[in-house]
């Protein structure tokens, strides 16, 4: 769902701004937009209400994250809908106008696959924006070690 939709108290309100400066400060030039999705019926049938998606749009092309826009989905416990929630996972695509270039999970190793893969060193920093999404939300038993 899209992460301006979504915010159902100050403490996720927060939680939201804090991810949003996050990003920035890796990415400075990086516009965001907490209404990745369209609002038509198509899109709705795939909504996820335990996800929060957000993304960030560079002013060009990116040659060295080989990508126009970055897409992040939050998916967090849904065990309380007013509260936070657990975060269980970070999903990142690399998306250009044609769709998803590259993504990275994390799940496994935190590897990034597709057709056109951002460079060695930018893959460092998606995954340190990884590992503090996952400081600014809750802990959860579920959530593995980070690599």
């Amino acid at each position: 769902m899209n992460a301006g939709e979504t915010v159902r108290s100050v403490e996720q309100a927060q939680a939201l701004a804090s991810a949003v400066t996050l990003v920035r400060r890796h990415f400075p030039a990086a516009t965001p937009n907490l209404r990745p999705w369209r609002d038509d019926a198509q899109t709705r049938q795939w909504s996820e209400p335990e996800s929060i998606d957000l993304a960030f749009h560079f002013p060009g092309w990116s040659p060295r994250l080989q990508c126009r826009s970055l897409l992040i989905q939050l998916r967090l416990s849904s065990d309380d809908q007013e509260r936070q929630g657990h975060l269980l996972g970070v999903l990142m695509r690399g998306m250009t106008y044609e769709g998803e270039r590259w993504r990275l999970a994390t799940v496994g190793d935190w590897q990034p696959a597709g057709s056109h893969l951002p460079q060695p060193d930018q893959v460092k920093q998606l995954r340190k924006i990884c590992k503090d999404l996952f400081e600014l939300f809750p802990a959860d038993a579920t959530n593995g070690t980070v690599p």
